[in-house]
């Protein structure tokens, strides 16, 4: 991770579970992170706990919707001006609404493609520009996926939450391809976990605590680990597909 000191990465969703232990991660191991959610207060917390650990970066705080376009690009505008760019993204940021197929509402599905689908494409888009203005030629796009981008389990409150995860699991890979049709050495990673310990899960299960409780398979520290092994990896390797399966 020497090679990444002092450089900038984005990181969306960072508030709460695996953005803010991605940040924090990033943070210690020396670069300038710009975590961005909708909840600024929470990221501003985060920083001066970041501060106050003595970590070698720094975590800039940034209030965004990413539901809202004209929000994304004046928060690259913003980076732009302050930090010259972004060499790394994280598209973290992810909802899921209990919204199934045959009995759910237009507006949570919506709300789940404008985050999950619309939002990461437009960062991973804004991202590459940056990139290449300034001739960043070893960037890196991750996007936090799911083994529900991978295999539609028998679920019907994630349906629709899983068929945007397909979407992302084929985004990054037509993302990897036009990269390599660019001749950059730019990469890009799809990285699904299983159940992680978040809000994510209690959020849709609110009135069943034990049976969250059994669901979980990873903390927020190994995603945040599996985010450095990826950045990790030498210049000429890419590491397209990483899935995280619980060997228990």
């Amino acid at each position: 991770m020497e090679r990444w000191r002092g450089r900038v990465a984005l990181v969306t969703g960072v508030s709460v579970g695996i953005g803010a232990a991605v940040a924090v991660e990033l943070v210690r191991l020396g670069m300038k992170v710009v975590g961005c959610d909708r909840d600024v207060g929470k990221l501003q917390k985060l920083a001066a706990e970041c501060q106050s650990a003595g970590h070698p970066g720094v975590l800039v705080p940034f209030k965004c919707d990413l539901t809202k376009e004209e929000e994304i690009l004046s928060m690259f505008a913003a980076i732009k001006e302050q930090h010259k760019g972004v060499d790394v993204c994280i598209n973290n940021a992810g909802l899921a609404h209990p919204e199934p197929l045959l009995s759910g509402k237009t507006s949570g599905w919506k709300n789940m493609m404008d985050v999950n689908v619309f939002g990461l494409s437009i960062c991973a888009h804004e991202a590459y520009q940056s990139m290449k203005e300034r001739h960043v030629d070893d960037g890196h796009i991750i996007n936090i996926n799911s083994v529900g981008g991978h295999h539609v389990y028998p679920v019907p409150d994630l349906h629709f939450y899983m068929a945007t995860k397909f979407a992302v699991t084929a985004l990054t890979e037509g993302l990897r391809q036009e990269l390599r049709a660019e001749n950059t050495h730019i990469r890009a990673t799809s990285l699904s976990p299983g159940l992680v310990d978040t809000e994510f899960v209690s959020r849709l299960h609110s009135n069943e605590p034990e049976k969250v409780a059994a669901m979980y398979t990873f903390g927020t520290k190994d995603i945040a680990s599996a985010v450095t092994y990826v950045l990790s990896a030498p210049p000429h390797v890419q590491v397209c597909r990483f899935s995280l399966i619980s060997t228990f």
